[in-house]
């Protein structure tokens, strides 16, 4: 795989074509295996972990898994933060010490990370709210690589994990939200509380311990153990269309009560990404936010959803620089991102006018 190519494309999970993709930028699962032989990464040698990763390629190989391998050891720090900003990798993966790696599937919606906690997380990751679709396909997928793997697994507590809260089905289900009614209403904390109480776990866009920049955040279960993966599913499966509720009315309300204010907002967002000469990544995640919302709700109708999901990835940090070609510091990075981002708007505009 050619990681610079990442920056002329986007993944699966960015077409923003999927159902309730106003609202649900993708839905996400992940399962946490162990091979029976071997000790947890954070016990194995060096030289375990390289046996592990071998292992686990052959695995891929023999499972007829069309999968690009990609060794993170092998990669510079601006690939390994590409891959993050990505979703492909988790921090964890790329900050880790030892042999380690990532297979990634064609259309980016597949990922088998080796050696992170756990000796393999297998994802997958869909467009919009798709989890019985995700669960499909990465159910089979595992099953591929079971065949030619001895997991470690307890016929009393199920599979078993590094950490204690993935024992069991070692599964964690997610959907990332698009949020930006909820946030600004102040209704958000509401919707916290109430799924904490459901023991489900709210995170912002690169997963545990980040902010919910963009208005973004990943909801998933907390603990795996004492109920079956169709339980998990269907658990998150009852919440997430509340919450889609919830979010939908607050824009409503928002549009019907405020509508001059709010296409106001919007427009000044709008404007100031498509004449801005130097912005920062955050301020950028902040007005994408409100964009996005507009082009929902038809308040903009000269820019495709997908364009501002690819911009609000594109425009981060390693993905600014491997555009550009070069290392950048931050101010750099400012005058690069916006320069970035009135060419793909004015380029959006342009076909716009061209299809009417």
């Amino acid at each position: 795989m050619n990681l610079d190519a990442l920056t002329r494309t986007s993944g699966e999970w960015l077409r923003g074509t999927g159902p309730e993709s106003d609202i649900v930028i993708c839905s996400r699962i992940r399962l946490a295996r162990n091979l029976a032989d071997f000790p947890f990464t954070n016990r194995a040698s060096d030289t375990e972990k390289t046996e592990i990763e071998r292992i686990c390629r052959a695995t891929m190989d023999k499972a007829g898994l069309e999968l690009d391998y990609q060794s993170v050891v092998n990669l510079d720090a601006l690939d390994r933060q590409l891959l993050v900003e990505r979703q492909l990798i988790s921090r964890e993966l790329s900050t880790g010490d030892g042999p380690r790696g990532v297979a990634i599937g064609p259309r980016e919606n597949v990922s088998v990370m080796v050696n992170e906690e756990d000796h393999l997380r297998i994802q997958v990751m869909n467009s919009g709210f798709s989890l019985a679709d995700v669960w499909e396909q990465i159910n089979t997928l595992d099953d591929q690589i079971e065949e030619h793997l001895h997991y470690a697994f307890n016929p009393q507590l199920g599979y078993l994990t590094a950490c204690p809260t993935n024992v069991g089905t070692g599964i964690r289900v997610g959907v990332m939200l698009h949020l930006p009614a909820l946030a600004n209403t102040k209704q958000i904390e509401k919707v916290f509380r109430a799924l904490h109480k459901l023991n489900l776990a709210v995170r912002g866009l690169y997963g545990e311990g980040t902010q919910a920049d963009g208005d973004f955040y990943q909801i998933s279960n907390q603990q795996t153990l004492g109920k079956s993966e169709r339980e998990l599913i269907r658990n998150l499966s009852e919440v997430v269309p509340q919450i889609i509720n919830y979010e939908r009315q607050a824009r409503q309300e928002w549009i019907g009560q405020r509508r001059q204010h709010l296409h106001d907002q919007v427009s000044r967002a709008y404007g100031v990404l498509k004449t801005a000469h130097t912005i920062s990544s955050s301020e950028t995640m902040h007005l994408l936010s409100s964009v996005r919302m507009g082009v929902n709700l038809g308040l903009i109708d000269d820019l495709e959803i997908r364009t501002v999901n690819e911009l609000f990835i594109h425009t981060q940090p390693a993905h600014l620089q491997k555009i550009q070609g070069e290392p950048l510091e931050v101010d750099e990075r400012n005058i690069a991102r916006a320069g970035y981002i009135r060419r793909r708007l004015a380029s959006d505009n342009q076909a716009a006018e061209e299809r009417e």
